[in-house]
């Protein structure tokens, strides 16, 4: 069974060549192709010497998916960031990893995780409401791809227990 880890600085050509068949799918995530390797390597390398918490998903030494809690401008709150080869959706591990996420961001000093995620992406919107993240609104026509088309995002956070304050 896979385990979600911290990602170490031996775990970054993975981490990399994970979001890179990710987004060579053109379909799940922000980033696309082609994406430029070295400096996204360089990006990963600054991301864990800056304390991110970085995350993958281990199938005995393989790393089949990633994830990072990300801090933002706004005090108390990450973004969460999900990428699970194509082969290995459907069983579970987007669950395992975000419940881990979650889980890891209840021992920082966070009250919020907050994600974008494409409207038409319905099972990843679906796994996200089932762990009490809720739609905050949509940035309409917001991201310029590299075709000239806009995509919208949908804004989704989940406040955690204990630490929000209204």
């Amino acid at each position: 069974m896979p385990v979600v880890r911290q990602a170490t600085a031996d775990d970054v050509d993975a981490f990399v060549d994970v979001v890179v068949a990710v987004a060579d799918e053109g379909r799940w995530i922000a980033t696309e192709p082609p994406v430029d390797v070295d400096v996204f390597t360089e990006r990963v390398h600054a991301m864990l010497a800056a304390g991110d918490a970085l995350f993958v998903l281990d199938d005995g030494g393989r790393i089949i998916g990633t994830a990072g809690l990300h801090l933002t401008r706004a005090a108390g709150v990450v973004s969460l960031g999900v990428s699970i080869l194509a082969r290995e959706r459907g069983s579970g591990h987007g669950r395992v990893m975000v419940e881990a996420l979650i889980e890891h961001a209840r021992g920082m000093e966070v009250h919020k995780i907050e994600l974008e995620v494409w409207p038409d992406n319905a099972r990843a919107i679906a796994l996200y409401e089932s762990f009490g993240f809720q739609t905050e609104g949509v940035r309409r026509d917001h991201y310029r791809r590299r075709d000239g088309s806009l995509r919208s995002a949908q804004i989704m956070a989940l406040l955690l227990q204990g630490l929000a304050t209204s």
